[in-house]
């Protein structure tokens, strides 16, 4: 930038010289003021006043003229600045988009409302999965269960004298219902009830737990061919099959 030059177009030297027309324009103003305030003093004679005040007056004014005629020239030989003149950043501040003209708040508006959507589909898919979870886990804990052997109950092993016990006093309970104990295996027993004429059933017995049971009518023949009870042949009539 060449000498007495504040940016390209502004003429340096001109400019400072017009800031001091400014303060003496700004004196002789205020020194017509001043002359009006005091009016016609210091004279002993009216006419002496009034000669006074208006030459007074009328030189305030010619020095207000003289220096605004200063200024203006002063103005002209200052320039107007160059309108690519670098501002760095600075330069940007009056770059800045009116509102209206730019898509920012549709922008804005359009990621909120995505982002919503986005937390509420998440939410949805986090329940289904929760879901989706238990099911499995209650899916794994029935297979491992159908997988698991059936313990028998500790408590309820009883020995064969008062499983046979048991049984002889519910015999003797129902006189109309006789019961035959065996014990084929030697240890779980296996009973033949008769009920009337109507109909026989084959129990076969866990201690104290039924394990099978198979009904088969009156006249059914409830043996296999080497005499022992047969558990595993059905009944030939639909009705006690419904109730095996």
């Amino acid at each position: 930038m060449a000498d007495g030059v504040l940016s390209p177009g502004v003429n340096l030297e001109a400019f400072s010289q017009a800031i001091a027309a400014i303060q003496a324009l700004r004196s002789s103003v205020t020194r017509v003021f001043d002359c009006l305030k005091d009016g016609m003093r210091n004279k002993e004679t009216l006419e002496g006043r009034e000669k006074g005040f208006v030459a007074a007056f009328q030189e305030s004014l010619h020095s207000v003229s003289r220096d605004l005629g200063e200024l203006e020239r002063l103005s002209n030989l200052v320039g107007k600045p160059s309108e690519n003149h670098p501002l760095h950043n600075s330069g940007l501040l009056s770059l800045d988009p009116v509102q209206d003209k730019t898509p920012l708040y549709s922008q804005l508006l359009q990621a909120y409302k995505w982002s919503n959507k986005l937390q509420y589909h998440a939410g949805l898919a986090s329940g289904l999965l929760n879901q989706q979870s238990l099911k499995r886990s209650a899916n794994q804990m029935g297979v491992s269960a159908k997988r698991r052997p059936k313990a028998q109950p500790t408590t309820l092993v009883l020995p064969p004298q008062y499983v046979d016990d048991v049984i002889n006093r519910i015999d003797r309970m129902f006189p109309e219902m006789s019961i035959q104990l065996s014990r084929p295996n030697g240890t779980s027993a296996m009973l033949l009830v008769t009920l009337g004429k109507v109909l026989k059933v084959i129990v076969v017995m866990r201690s104290l737990f039924i394990d099978r049971t198979i009904v088969k009518g009156y006249h059914e023949n409830v043996y296999t061919e080497d005499g022992k009870l047969d558990i595993w042949s059905k009944s030939s009539y639909q009705v006690f099959q419904k109730v095996s």
